[in-house]
This record gives structure tokens, C-alpha cells and sequence, in this order.
């Protein structure tokens, strides 16, 4: 609010000016370095614990996807009451959901686009192997390729999916680990 001001002389003058009580001048060059020097530590410090929640974050959007599909998929084949099954791609990191609609004997994609698999991540993700689940309308899941457990790893870390026979999904460990058990 108020700055304290004293009188002082100026050369012998009786004039008089005001000047702030104290020496109001700026940071040396030893209090900015070392300022500078604490910074640079904790950027440091902190660039590991940064990567590692970005590594873990897009392995469990990859795992998430996976998840969402598997349970959507058998939500399909119960609602509309006949079989479908998602084909999960490990080359392309991708799946694709196919429906036998009677009277057909055969599998189709669903989406009859020109590209119609979707990839369960936008990181180079790795799948254990491709797995193809086939669901039947009253909800039971058996593997038509590989098993009903796979791993998805990303950059070293990975998680285990297994899914159960009636489209349950755990998974393991519950965060991130460097080799899945």
C-alpha cells in the first residue's frame, strides 16, 4: 500500500528526494542459477515417472479396446440371436467383427466398407497371436483360433487377457508390469 520513504541529501544540496527504504534491486546470478539448477533436477527426476504413466495410460487403451470388443461382440450375438465372432489381427493390430446371419453357413464382416477392421490402438501395440472368438447366441465363447488367453504388450510392459466361457474378461497384473505371469 504505502512505501516507507526517509529524505536523503543529494551532494551536499538541501534539496531533497525520496528513495525506498532497503536496496531494491533484482536476483544475482547465484540466485537464478541455482533456481535454474533445481529446475533442471526436477525436470529429471520427474521425466521417468512421466514416461511410465504414458507407456501404462496407451497400454491400457490398447487393453480396453480389446475388452470393449470382446464384450460387445457377444452383446450382439445375444441380442440379435445368432452367432458372431471378432477376429483380432496381431500383424495389424486390428479387429474385425463377423456374423453368421441365417440361413448363411459362413462367417461375413459386418461392416461391408472397403476397410472394415478397426484397430483396437493407435500405438504399436503387440497381440501374443491372432485370435479369432466365436459367440453363440446364448452367450458361450469358445476360441476358433488360438486361446481364450493372449497378452497385449506395449514398449516392454504388458498385460494378460483372459477371457472366460461366457465372455468375462480378466485381466492381469491389474497395472502394467514388465513381464505378465
Amino acid at each position: 500500500m504505502f512505501e516507507m520513504t526517509r529524505p536523503f541529501r543529494n551532494n551536499g544540496d538541501r534539496r531533497t528526494s525520496e528513495r525506498l527504504l532497503g536496496h531494491a534491486r533484482g536476483f544475482s546470478l547465484v540466485e537464478m542459477l541455482v533456481v535454474l539448477v533445481v529446475a533442471i533436477v526436477m525436470t529429471a527426476i520427474a521425466i521417468p515417472s512421466v514416461t511410465s504413466g504414458v507407456r501404462s495410460y496407451r497400454l491400457n487403451g490398447a487393453v480396453s479396446g480389446v475388452t470393449w470388443a470382446i464384450h460387445s461382440t457377444r452383446y450382439q450375438a445375444l441380442m440379435e440371436g445368432y452367432p458372431f465372432q471378432v477376429v483380432f489381427s496381431s500383424a495389424t493390430n486390428s479387429y474385425l467383427i463377423q456374423s453368421m446371419k441365417p440361413p448363411a453357413v459362413a462367417y461375413s464382416n459386418v461392416d461391408t466398407s472397403a476397410n472394415p477392421s478397426v484397430p483396437f490402438s493407435g500405438y504399436p501395440v503387440v497381440l501374443s497371436a491372432n485370435t479369432t472368438l466365436s459367440f453363440r447366441p446364448n452367450g458361450y465363447v469358445t476360441p476358433a483360433v488360438g486361446t481364450l488367453v493372449f497378452t497385449i504388450t506395449y514398449q516392454g510392459v504388458c498385460q494378460k487377457l483372459s477371457v472366460t466361457n461366457y465372455g468375462n474378461v480378466s485381466i492381469t497384473p491389474n497395472y502394467p508390469q514388465p513381464t505378465c505371469p
